[in-house]
């Protein structure tokens, strides 16, 4: 016998898989192709946890999440990351204000651009480590202290940080330990031919498309609560835990070229974030619970940032891509 609280959750995962066309048909409307990105984007945003987005400058990473921000009616701030940008800068400042009729004085708190449900940090490692870390606490506690107070941050609260992977000069490389706390690193390609005819078509005419609001941010919170409760077979956990044990080269039976291309393998944060991105995955194609290839499907941005190959990778060109791939091979 299905229990009303199952049946309530069978008919939103049922709705949700109709709003996930809903909200791909609004996209479409401003940003071509891309599909493969704007899901894993989705996954991220309902499994409550953030990304990084690696791609060249031009390829509409901005154009995107302020897309997506809007279509899921959630405010959108984009912070660029600078040099000489102090933590201050993002997280908001106290400041003095006189009453005109006491004249007693008081602090105020000026919220910063954090304050917002979609935030993409443009080239998080253009700024010092202090202003990272900060964003790193916002990332992971949804709140920002400030003197003797801290503030909430409003929910739900979603990062994007972009990396622009050919300019690295001046850049303050974010330490593995930081990279971990982000659930994917998606890599944004070049368009097709067709889609970049297709695109400087749209940019060079007088096309307005018009965005309609899909989801509201206390939905995306009650989606955020049912991936919770979401069934996951023991198989389908043993696969993504044995997928993530043998990223580590000091296990027993690890792979020869894991041994010999990896000083450092995944923590166990990269097994939860698999299981919850095959969750989302799953969800959004209508599906209750997770398949094998779901885990398999998202190993790739799941990893790829948490693996650490050596100076035997580097001379040899191995990516972490590539081992990946073998690892998928052989498992």
């Amino acid at each position: 016998m299905i229990r009303a609280e199952d049946k309530e959750d069978i008919e939103t995962i049922q709705k949700l898989a109709e709003a996930r066309k809903r909200i791909e048909e609004e996209v479409e409307k401003v940003i071509v192709g891309q599909k493969d990105v704007i899901e894993k984007i989705l996954i991220c945003l309902l499994a409550n946890a953030h990304s990084l987005l690696i791609g060249v400058p031009g390829l509409a990473k901005t154009l995107l999440v302020n897309t997506l921000a809007s279509v899921l009616d959630l405010t959108f701030k984009r912070i660029q990351f600078t040099p000489d940008l102090m933590p201050s800068d993002i997280t908001g400042t106290e400041v003095v204000e006189e009453d005109r009729t006491t004249g007693k004085r008081v602090f105020r708190f000026v919220r910063g651009p954090l304050f917002a449900n979609m935030i993409l940090a443009d080239e998080i490692n253009r700024t010092p480590p202090k202003t990272q870390a900060a964003l790193l606490q916002a990332m992971q506690e949804y709140r920002v202290s400030v003197g003797s107070e801290t503030y909430p941050l409003p929910l739900p609260f979603f990062v994007l940080a972009t990396q622009n992977p050919i300019e690295m000069e001046g850049t303050y490389p974010l330490p593995e330990a930081q990279l971990d706390r982000f659930m994917f690193s998606i890599y944004i390609d070049y368009p097709s031919f067709a889609e970049e005819k297709e695109i400087v078509k749209q940019t060079t005419s007088a096309y307005e498309p018009k965005l309609n609001k899909v989801l509201n941010a206390q939905e995306i919170i009650e989606l955020q609560k049912l991936l919770r409760r979401v069934p996951v077979a023991e198989e389908v956990l043993d696969y993504a835990v044995r997928l993530v044990s043998a990223t580590r080269p000091k296990d027993a039976d690890s792979f020869p070229y894991i041994r010999d291309y990896v000083s450092w393998g995944c923590g166990p944060r990269a097994s939860q974030y698999l299981i919850l991105g095959a969750k989302t995955k799953a969800i959004l194609d209508g599906r209750y619970t997770p398949a094998i290839d779901d885990i398999r499907a998202l190993a790739h941005p799941v990893l790829r940032h948490r693996l650490v190959t050596n100076f035997n990778a580097e001379a040899d060109g191995i990516t972490p891509d590539t081992l990946i791939d073998n690892l998928l091979r052989d498992l």
